[in-house]
């Protein structure tokens, strides 16, 4: 075997609650319009037939606590909150009792998202990666194990922007469940250990600006928090 050229980082580790070791993040899909309310205040209709995807680069996650720059190229920067699964076992077309089988715990998450690049593509018909798989604009919450935190039902979520309450909603408003999103999901990816699924946003997104911070929660798990400094001119 040949040597490589040069090193690669290696997995950021989520930590887990009452763990030492951490989660190491593989893919990340993001689920879109999954809250009818936040697809209709951005001006399109859920479509009910199947739950669609996105993805994110597991490089481009960040921990929450920390703070990132300001992107470039957007002037319209928004938040999105979001329950994050984590898949602990390896699964393909799942039954219902094996996506939840599948699922080793649930975290708190921020999907940034330059809201303005991806209109943009989206009125274009072309992809969204300029807008959704930013440098530091997928932070993670702490994990908790599945067994301490489950079932998911009627949680609340909710997110603050310097204090300000910005999102707030129930779990139990998601069109797809987390159960129906593995047993699709794994429909067209043999889902293995590191996989991450954010399933979607509440209405209430919107723009932050450089000197900001968001706090994102949902009762019983570890919040998420990122601080917006100002743009890395380099």
């Amino acid at each position: 075997m040949s040597k490589s050229l040069f090193s690669l980082p290696e997995p950021l580790l989520i930590p887990v609650r009452g763990e030492e070791a951490g989660f190491p993040i593989g893919r990340i899909f993001c689920v879109g319009r999954n809250y009818a309310a936040h697809a209709a205040e951005m001006g399109v209709e859920v479509d009910r037939e199947a739950p669609f995807y996105f993805t994110k680069s597991a490089a481009n996650a960040v921990l929450s606590g920390g703070s990132a720059p300001y992107p470039q190229g957007t002037e319209n920067f928004h938040y999105e909150m979001e329950l994050a699964l984590a898949i602990g076992k390896p699964v393909f077309k799942a039954t219902p009792d094996e996506a939840r089988a599948a699922i080793y715990g649930y975290g708190c998450a921020l999907d940034m998202t330059r809201r303005d690049l991806q209109i943009r593509e989206r009125k274009k018909q072309r992809p969204w990666d300029l807008g959704k798989d930013l440098e530091q604009g997928s932070v993670f919450a702490p994990l908790t194990k599945a067994e301490d935190w489950g079932p998911v039902s009627d949680q609340r979520i909710w997110l603050t922007l310097d204090g300000e309450t910005k999102q707030d909603a129930s779990l139990a408003e998601l069109i797809w469940s987390v159960e129906e999103i593995i047993c699709h999901l794994s429909g067209f990816y043999h889902l293995r250990p590191g996989d991450l699924i954010l399933t979607g946003t509440p209405a209430g997104v919107g723009p932050a600006l450089p000197g900001q911070t968001m706090l994102g929660e949902i009762d019983g798990l570890d919040p998420v928090s990122l601080k917006l400094s100002a743009a890395d001119q380099k």
